[in-house]
């Protein structure tokens, strides 16, 4: 999905809480123009449209400042919260057009019901609900979307079995589990808890 935001070029000087009131969020983007960072500022309502359907570190936004002639892509790297109120104080991208690979978060979502949970009654434990993986900007997943359910009691998936999208690699240790399946197999539960036949004592 793309996003579109337009913001405006920002004095070093303003007064982030009087920016605010006036409506509108502070903001910087990191990357362009080298490493210089830009100050800009957007409508505090168009952020809240943005940050409800985008997701940090993940979602690529078109930003926009037409007085500067700007329309980079940008990653949208943090979101900065009124710890009591909640409302966005601050918002940061970073510029993509020129960087060849990217480190983002990905969602992991397990899709289907597995066999071992199913039918034999075993537990599914997901270790890993995101994962930061290598790529270039313009092929970023939104989401990795696991099959569990050939899965049976005692399997795992470990990182490094991920089927990953061309150009895609993951960033970090590869022996993580992302997810297990454990628990005890309903039959041998069964001979397990069934009562065995006392041994015969001989009688002299």
């Amino acid at each position: 999905m793309e996003f579109v935001i337009k913001a405006s070029a920002r004095a070093a000087d303003s007064k982030p809480n009087a920016l605010r009131r006036s409506g509108t969020t502070p903001s910087v983007m990191y990357g362009h123009d080298g490493t210089r960072a830009l100050s800009i500022s957007v409508s505090t309502k168009d952020a809240e449209g943005l940050v409800s359907a985008a997701s940090v570190n993940n979602s690529i936004v078109t930003v926009q400042v037409p007085e500067l002639s700007l329309n980079t892509k940008a990653l949208l790297r943090k979101v900065q919260r009124d710890p009591v109120s909640n409302k966005i104080l601050h918002l940061s991208f970073f510029a993509v057009s020129a960087q060849s690979s990217l480190t983002v978060t990905v969602p992991i979502r397990l899709q289907g019901e597995a066999v071992g949970v199913v039918v034999n009654r075993g537990n599914l434990d997901q270790m890993l609900n995101a994962i930061e993986l290598n790529c270039k900007p313009d092929s970023i997943p939104e989401s990795l979307d696991i099959d569990i359910s050939s899965f049976d009691l005692g399997s795992s998936l470990h990182v490094n079995e991920l089927v990953l999208p061309d150009g895609v690699e993951v960033a970090g240790e590869s022996d993580r589990i992302v997810f297990a399946i454990s628990g005890t197999a309903p039959a041998l539960e069964r001979k397990r808890l069934k009562p065995q036949p006392r041994p015969e004592v001989a009688l002299f």
